[in-house]
């Protein structure tokens, strides 16, 4: 961390304040990749309204700017799965009624493909060369991946976790930071669903009985706590 940042912060969060370790902090960005947010990506050929996805992408870009700034580890990832699909189980690549399936040509290339325009993260949240870029063939972030080798090499206990859709990747990769003993905190305006209802439930979930999984804050609570002489960041 950088001089710009206290070593501690506290960040006001349901169903309590939590005090973080920034040295032991990652923010863990999960999924912001065209297939999702984009027309004609894999999001859309679901039948669902892309633009809901929109919202979150300013406090993102916020925070992640600020842990940018302080030196914070920042990691992304991307959902998809190699060319041939051989990590990609048939029960997945079936299952509902998508206008283009996993693999497909589409108008970004092939749908939910490594290497393809659409599996790639959005311009405005595109990672630096420095930082860590996750590629997971499932809806969690450490399913067959290398997430917890990366998080242990750095020391880290604390996940500013943020991304889409808050009931499917980003509640599953909660869950499964909780059971491996990380601190999650969501940026409740950082995550965001094609259902509202669905986000809604989805924070209630990780702070719900006394925060089963982890603890929910906003963007504007975490730039607050971490960069407290230049909170004033516009989100």
């Amino acid at each position: 961390m950088t001089n710009s940042s206290a070593t501690f912060g506290k960040v006001a969060a349901e169903p309590e304040p939590i005090e973080l370790d920034w040295t032991k902090t990652a923010l863990l960005i999960i999924d912001m990749q065209r297939d999702f947010m984009e027309p004609g990506g894999f999001g859309e050929t679901l039948g669902n309204d892309v633009s809901q996805l929109a919202r979150a992408v300013k406090p993102i870009a916020a925070v992640l700017n600020a842990a940018r700034d302080t030196g914070m580890l920042v990691v992304h990832t991307r959902e998809g799965h190699l060319p041939d699909l051989s990590d990609a189980p048939p029960a997945k690549v079936e299952r509902g009624a998508p206008s283009l399936r996993i693999g497909d040509p589409g108008p970004m290339g092939r749908i939910l493909i490594r290497g393809e325009a659409g599996h790639d993260i959005i311009p405005e949240l595109y990672p630096l060369d420095s930082e860590v870029v996750i590629d997971k063939p499932g809806k969690g972030a450490f399913y067959a991946t290398e997430l917890s080798d990366v998080l242990q090499k750095y020391g880290i206990e604390n996940l500013l976790v943020c991304g889409v859709t808050t009931e499917v990747c980003v509640n599953t990769t909660v869950r499964e930071a909780n059971d491996r003993g990380y601190r999650c905190v969501v940026l409740s305006d950082g995550c965001a669903s094609y259902f509202p209802e669905f986000h809604e439930m989805g924070l209630k979930m990780i702070k719900a009985q006394g925060g089963i999984f982890g603890w929910v804050t906003d963007s504007a609570a975490v730039l607050e706590a971490l960069l407290p002489e230049t909170s004033k960041i516009a989100v």
